[in-house]
Protein backbone atom coordinates (compact mmCIF):
# COMPACT_ATOMS: atom_id res chain seq x y z
CA UNK A 1 0.00 0.00 0.00
CA UNK A 2 3.22 2.28 0.31
CA UNK A 3 2.68 3.23 -3.79
CA UNK A 4 -0.96 4.97 -2.45
CA UNK A 5 -0.02 5.77 0.69
CA UNK A 6 -1.66 9.43 0.07
CA UNK A 7 -3.90 8.47 -2.24
CA UNK A 8 -5.69 6.06 0.32
CA UNK A 9 -5.77 8.35 2.40
CA UNK A 10 -7.41 10.63 0.66
CA UNK A 11 -9.90 8.61 -0.58
CA UNK A 12 -10.72 7.04 3.10
CA UNK A 13 -11.04 10.91 4.18
CA UNK A 14 -14.36 11.59 1.43
CA UNK A 15 -16.15 7.73 2.35
CA UNK A 16 -15.38 8.47 6.09
CA UNK A 17 -17.46 12.00 5.51
CA UNK A 18 -20.15 11.24 3.21
CA UNK A 19 -23.28 9.59 4.04
CA UNK A 20 -24.92 8.76 0.86
CA UNK A 21 -22.74 6.64 -1.20
CA UNK A 22 -23.22 5.57 -4.66
CA UNK A 23 -20.41 3.39 -6.79
CA UNK A 24 -20.66 2.68 -10.23
CA UNK A 25 -18.56 1.15 -12.67
CA UNK A 26 -18.56 0.74 -17.01
CA UNK A 27 -21.42 -0.38 -18.76
CA UNK A 28 -21.46 -4.18 -19.58
CA UNK A 29 -19.23 -4.52 -16.30
CA UNK A 30 -16.78 -7.39 -15.88
CA UNK A 31 -15.60 -9.65 -12.92
CA UNK A 32 -13.59 -6.59 -11.31
CA UNK A 33 -15.95 -3.74 -12.28
CA UNK A 34 -18.83 -5.73 -10.94
CA UNK A 35 -16.57 -6.76 -7.91
CA UNK A 36 -15.56 -3.51 -7.17
CA UNK A 37 -18.54 -1.66 -6.75
CA UNK A 38 -20.08 -4.60 -4.99
CA UNK A 39 -17.41 -4.64 -2.46
CA UNK A 40 -17.39 -0.89 -1.80
CA UNK A 41 -20.84 -0.47 -1.49
CA UNK A 42 -21.80 -3.75 0.99
CA UNK A 43 -18.55 -2.64 3.33
CA UNK A 44 -20.34 1.40 3.17
CA UNK A 45 -23.41 0.22 4.40
CA UNK A 46 -22.27 -2.23 6.75
CA UNK A 47 -20.54 0.30 8.29
CA UNK A 48 -23.83 2.43 8.68
CA UNK A 49 -23.73 4.46 5.54
CA UNK A 50 -26.55 4.92 2.90
CA UNK A 51 -24.90 3.36 -0.09
CA UNK A 52 -25.70 1.23 -3.10
CA UNK A 53 -24.01 0.54 -7.06
CA UNK A 54 -25.27 1.25 -10.39
CA UNK A 55 -23.74 0.82 -13.55
CA UNK A 56 -25.49 1.92 -17.03
CA UNK A 57 -27.64 0.19 -19.49
CA UNK A 58 -27.97 -2.45 -20.58
CA UNK A 59 -28.84 -3.26 -16.79
CA UNK A 60 -27.85 -6.91 -16.58
CA UNK A 61 -25.44 -8.76 -14.27
CA UNK A 62 -24.08 -11.80 -16.58
CA UNK A 63 -25.49 -15.25 -15.46
CA UNK A 64 -21.96 -16.31 -14.23
CA UNK A 65 -21.84 -13.60 -11.27
CA UNK A 66 -25.30 -14.79 -9.81
CA UNK A 67 -23.31 -15.90 -6.76
CA UNK A 68 -22.53 -12.24 -5.54
CA UNK A 69 -25.33 -10.01 -3.29
CA UNK A 70 -26.54 -7.95 -6.13
CA UNK A 71 -28.85 -6.42 -3.20
CA UNK A 72 -27.27 -3.46 -3.35
CA UNK A 73 -27.60 -2.42 -7.29
CA UNK A 74 -30.02 0.00 -8.55
CA UNK A 75 -31.10 0.91 -12.46
CA UNK A 76 -29.02 3.67 -13.56
CA UNK A 77 -32.38 4.93 -13.72
CA UNK A 78 -33.62 5.43 -10.39
CA UNK A 79 -34.02 8.55 -8.29
CA UNK A 80 -30.96 8.17 -6.21
CA UNK A 81 -31.44 11.29 -4.04
CA UNK A 82 -28.82 14.05 -2.75
CA UNK A 83 -25.59 12.11 -3.79
CA UNK A 84 -22.47 13.34 -0.82
CA UNK A 85 -20.09 10.86 -2.85
CA UNK A 86 -20.09 8.92 -6.44
CA UNK A 87 -17.30 6.23 -6.52
CA UNK A 88 -16.24 5.45 -9.98
CA UNK A 89 -14.51 2.23 -9.97
CA UNK A 90 -12.39 0.54 -13.14
CA UNK A 91 -13.34 3.31 -15.34
CA UNK A 92 -10.45 4.92 -17.47
CA UNK A 93 -12.83 7.34 -18.94
CA UNK A 94 -16.37 9.02 -18.27
CA UNK A 95 -17.93 7.79 -21.78
CA UNK A 96 -17.79 4.02 -20.47
CA UNK A 97 -20.42 4.85 -17.40
CA UNK A 98 -23.20 5.04 -20.61
CA UNK A 99 -26.17 6.91 -19.35
CA UNK A 100 -24.77 6.56 -15.43
CA UNK A 101 -22.08 8.81 -16.46
CA UNK A 102 -25.37 11.49 -15.82
CA UNK A 103 -24.19 10.87 -11.74
CA UNK A 104 -21.01 12.86 -12.21
CA UNK A 105 -22.77 15.93 -12.61
CA UNK A 106 -25.65 15.37 -9.48
CA UNK A 107 -22.89 13.80 -6.97
CA UNK A 108 -20.87 16.62 -4.55
CA UNK A 109 -17.77 15.01 -4.93
CA UNK A 110 -16.57 12.43 -7.17
CA UNK A 111 -14.21 9.80 -6.62
CA UNK A 112 -12.04 7.64 -9.06
CA UNK A 113 -10.74 4.39 -8.06
CA UNK A 114 -9.10 2.38 -11.47
CA UNK A 115 -5.80 0.90 -12.58
CA UNK A 116 -5.63 2.19 -15.65
CA UNK A 117 -2.84 3.35 -17.60
CA UNK A 118 -5.02 5.67 -19.97
CA UNK A 119 -7.31 7.06 -17.26
CA UNK A 120 -7.82 10.35 -18.05
CA UNK A 121 -7.81 11.46 -14.14
CA UNK A 122 -11.27 12.96 -14.01
CA UNK A 123 -12.71 13.43 -10.90
CA UNK A 124 -12.37 15.63 -7.46
CA UNK A 125 -10.07 12.69 -6.23
CA UNK A 126 -8.66 10.07 -7.63
CA UNK A 127 -6.82 6.83 -6.54
CA UNK A 128 -5.27 5.58 -9.51
CA UNK A 129 -2.14 2.96 -9.90
CA UNK A 130 -1.65 1.40 -12.83
CA UNK A 131 0.56 -1.24 -11.12
CA UNK A 132 -2.27 -2.55 -9.52
CA UNK A 133 -3.84 -6.06 -11.38
CA UNK A 134 -7.09 -5.23 -10.47
CA UNK A 135 -9.29 -2.26 -9.19
CA UNK A 136 -10.73 -4.65 -6.72
CA UNK A 137 -6.91 -4.53 -5.44
CA UNK A 138 -6.99 -0.79 -5.25
CA UNK A 139 -10.90 -1.28 -3.10
CA UNK A 140 -9.07 -3.58 -0.85
CA UNK A 141 -6.74 -1.52 0.38
CA UNK A 142 -9.34 1.20 1.00
CA UNK A 143 -11.60 -0.47 2.99
CA UNK A 144 -8.60 -1.51 5.02
CA UNK A 145 -7.55 2.13 5.79
CA UNK A 146 -10.84 2.51 6.66
CA UNK A 147 -11.01 -0.16 9.20
CA UNK A 148 -14.16 -1.30 7.90
CA UNK A 149 -15.12 -5.42 8.20
CA UNK A 150 -14.56 -7.35 4.91
CA UNK A 151 -17.48 -9.73 5.67
CA UNK A 152 -17.77 -12.63 3.27
CA UNK A 153 -19.90 -11.54 0.85
CA UNK A 154 -17.35 -8.12 0.95
CA UNK A 155 -14.60 -11.00 0.17
CA UNK A 156 -16.58 -12.63 -2.55
CA UNK A 157 -16.89 -9.87 -4.69
CA UNK A 158 -13.20 -8.41 -4.22
CA UNK A 159 -12.09 -12.30 -5.16
CA UNK A 160 -13.99 -11.96 -8.09
CA UNK A 161 -12.50 -9.07 -9.15
CA UNK A 162 -9.11 -10.17 -8.26
CA UNK A 163 -9.40 -13.75 -10.01
CA UNK A 164 -10.72 -12.28 -13.48
CA UNK A 165 -8.71 -9.64 -13.49
CA UNK A 166 -5.42 -11.48 -13.28
CA UNK A 167 -6.89 -14.39 -15.18
CA UNK A 168 -6.64 -16.10 -12.60
CA UNK A 169 -3.59 -15.54 -10.80
CA UNK A 170 -1.43 -15.97 -14.33
CA UNK A 171 -0.70 -12.37 -15.24
CA UNK A 172 2.22 -10.71 -14.80
CA UNK A 173 0.33 -7.59 -12.87
CA UNK A 174 -0.43 -10.06 -9.95
CA UNK A 175 2.01 -9.42 -7.54
CA UNK A 176 2.96 -11.00 -3.31
CA UNK A 177 0.36 -8.13 -2.54
CA UNK A 178 -2.52 -9.70 -4.54
CA UNK A 179 -2.06 -13.30 -3.18
CA UNK A 180 -1.80 -11.75 0.19
CA UNK A 181 -5.38 -10.29 -0.04
CA UNK A 182 -6.44 -13.39 -1.85
CA UNK A 183 -5.49 -15.51 1.54
CA UNK A 184 -7.62 -13.01 3.31
CA UNK A 185 -10.25 -12.92 1.34
CA UNK A 186 -10.41 -17.01 1.56
CA UNK A 187 -9.89 -16.58 5.36
CA UNK A 188 -12.80 -14.54 5.25
CA UNK A 189 -15.20 -17.18 3.89
CA UNK A 190 -14.65 -17.23 0.15
CA UNK A 191 -15.03 -20.52 -1.61
CA UNK A 192 -12.63 -20.18 -4.58
CA UNK A 193 -13.90 -23.57 -6.58
CA UNK A 194 -17.59 -22.56 -6.53
CA UNK A 195 -16.18 -19.25 -7.61
CA UNK A 196 -14.02 -20.93 -10.31
CA UNK A 197 -16.44 -23.49 -11.26
CA UNK A 198 -18.99 -20.55 -12.16
CA UNK A 199 -16.53 -18.43 -13.87
CA UNK A 200 -14.81 -20.72 -15.91
CA UNK A 201 -16.09 -24.26 -15.97
CA UNK A 202 -19.63 -24.09 -16.66
CA UNK A 203 -22.36 -22.42 -19.40
CA UNK A 204 -25.33 -22.69 -20.92
CA UNK A 205 -25.26 -25.86 -23.76
CA UNK A 206 -25.62 -23.14 -26.36
CA UNK A 207 -21.94 -22.23 -25.97
CA UNK A 208 -20.65 -25.37 -27.35
CA UNK A 209 -22.68 -24.78 -30.57
CA UNK A 210 -21.36 -20.85 -30.57
CA UNK A 211 -17.71 -21.69 -29.86
CA UNK A 212 -17.48 -24.87 -32.41
CA UNK A 213 -18.48 -22.31 -35.62
CA UNK A 214 -16.66 -19.16 -33.97
CA UNK A 215 -13.45 -22.00 -33.60
CA UNK A 216 -14.23 -23.24 -37.61
CA UNK A 217 -13.56 -19.30 -38.56
CA UNK A 218 -10.66 -18.84 -36.74
CA UNK A 219 -7.97 -17.40 -39.24
CA UNK A 220 -4.07 -17.13 -38.45
CA UNK A 221 -2.21 -14.32 -40.10
CA UNK A 222 1.93 -15.22 -39.49
CA UNK A 223 2.81 -12.33 -40.75
CA UNK A 224 1.85 -10.06 -38.21
CA UNK A 225 1.75 -13.02 -35.40
CA UNK A 226 -2.15 -12.12 -35.46
CA UNK A 227 -4.99 -14.98 -34.57
CA UNK A 228 -8.85 -13.69 -35.18
CA UNK A 229 -11.98 -14.97 -35.30
CA UNK A 230 -15.57 -13.36 -36.24
CA UNK A 231 -18.95 -14.13 -33.75
CA UNK A 232 -22.07 -13.63 -35.75
CA UNK A 233 -25.52 -12.26 -34.30
CA UNK A 234 -26.91 -15.06 -36.16
CA UNK A 235 -24.80 -17.71 -34.36
CA UNK A 236 -26.43 -16.42 -31.24
CA UNK A 237 -29.55 -17.16 -32.52
CA UNK A 238 -29.28 -20.21 -33.73
CA UNK A 239 -27.90 -21.34 -30.56
CA UNK A 240 -30.48 -19.93 -28.08
CA UNK A 241 -27.91 -17.40 -26.05
CA UNK A 242 -26.79 -14.42 -25.64
CA UNK A 243 -23.45 -11.98 -26.22
CA UNK A 244 -23.29 -12.72 -22.42
CA UNK A 245 -23.21 -15.98 -22.51
CA UNK A 246 -20.08 -15.94 -24.63
CA UNK A 247 -17.47 -13.23 -23.03
CA UNK A 248 -14.98 -16.66 -22.87
CA UNK A 249 -14.15 -17.08 -26.21
CA UNK A 250 -11.51 -14.75 -26.43
CA UNK A 251 -9.51 -16.97 -24.17
CA UNK A 252 -10.42 -20.20 -26.91
CA UNK A 253 -9.20 -18.17 -29.82
CA UNK A 254 -5.78 -16.81 -28.42
CA UNK A 255 -4.92 -20.54 -27.87
CA UNK A 256 -2.36 -20.73 -30.91
CA UNK A 257 1.16 -20.81 -29.65
CA UNK A 258 2.33 -18.97 -33.14
CA UNK A 259 0.04 -15.64 -32.74
CA UNK A 260 1.41 -13.38 -30.22
CA UNK A 261 -2.29 -11.31 -30.53
CA UNK A 262 -5.28 -12.51 -30.66
CA UNK A 263 -9.06 -11.15 -31.43
CA UNK A 264 -12.53 -12.10 -31.62
CA UNK A 265 -14.90 -9.53 -33.17
CA UNK A 266 -18.28 -9.60 -32.51
CA UNK A 267 -21.36 -8.42 -34.71
CA UNK A 268 -23.39 -6.40 -32.50
CA UNK A 269 -26.25 -5.14 -34.79
CA UNK A 270 -25.67 -4.65 -38.67
CA UNK A 271 -22.70 -1.94 -38.91
CA UNK A 272 -21.70 -2.18 -35.36
CA UNK A 273 -18.52 -4.24 -33.99
CA UNK A 274 -17.20 -5.13 -30.63
CA UNK A 275 -13.66 -6.34 -29.98
CA UNK A 276 -11.76 -8.13 -27.74
CA UNK A 277 -7.96 -7.85 -27.81
CA UNK A 278 -5.42 -9.96 -26.19
CA UNK A 279 -1.81 -9.83 -26.45
CA UNK A 280 1.23 -12.39 -25.01
CA UNK A 281 3.09 -8.86 -23.70
CA UNK A 282 5.26 -8.33 -26.95
CA UNK A 283 2.84 -6.30 -27.99
CA UNK A 284 0.20 -3.16 -26.18
CA UNK A 285 -3.52 -3.85 -27.48
CA UNK A 286 -4.54 -1.00 -25.34
CA UNK A 287 -2.32 1.00 -28.08
CA UNK A 288 -4.43 -1.01 -30.76
CA UNK A 289 -7.53 -0.60 -29.40
CA UNK A 290 -7.18 3.14 -28.74
CA UNK A 291 -7.22 3.35 -32.41
CA UNK A 292 -11.09 2.66 -32.54
CA UNK A 293 -11.39 5.02 -29.42
CA UNK A 294 -11.32 1.46 -27.52
CA UNK A 295 -8.96 0.97 -24.35
CA UNK A 296 -7.45 -1.41 -21.20
CA UNK A 297 -4.40 -2.89 -20.49
CA UNK A 298 -1.12 -3.88 -22.20
CA UNK A 299 -1.94 -7.51 -22.53
CA UNK A 300 -6.19 -7.44 -22.84
CA UNK A 301 -8.45 -4.78 -23.97
CA UNK A 302 -11.62 -4.15 -25.95
CA UNK A 303 -13.12 -1.68 -28.16
CA UNK A 304 -16.38 -0.32 -30.32
CA UNK A 305 -16.34 0.25 -34.24
CA UNK A 306 -18.51 1.48 -36.42
CA UNK A 307 -18.27 -1.11 -39.40
CA UNK A 308 -17.92 -4.60 -40.02
CA UNK A 309 -16.28 -7.31 -38.11
CA UNK A 310 -14.61 -8.18 -41.69
CA UNK A 311 -13.70 -3.73 -41.48
CA UNK A 312 -12.27 -3.91 -37.91
CA UNK A 313 -9.84 -7.01 -38.74
CA UNK A 314 -8.59 -4.77 -41.69
CA UNK A 315 -7.71 -2.10 -39.74
CA UNK A 316 -5.96 -4.40 -36.39
CA UNK A 317 -3.79 -5.70 -39.43
CA UNK A 318 -2.85 -2.06 -39.90
CA UNK A 319 -2.13 -1.35 -36.44
CA UNK A 320 -0.15 -4.12 -36.06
Amino acid sequence: MTRLYENVKTAAAALRLANRIVVTGHIRPDGDALGSMLALAIAATQAGKDAVATFGDPFCVPSQYDYLDTEWLLPPGSDFGEIDLLVVCDVAVPERLGNASRLIDEAKTVLVVDHHISNSGFGDITMIDPEAAATAELVFDLISELGWKITEAVAIALYTGLVTDTGRFQYSSTSPHVHRIAALLLEAGVQQDMIGQRLYEQSRFGYLGVAGTVLSRAQLDIEHSFVWSILRTSDLEENGIEHRDVESLIDLIRLPEEAQVACLVKEIEPGITRGSLRSRGIVDVAAVAAAFGGGGHHNASGFTFLGSPEEAIERIRGQL
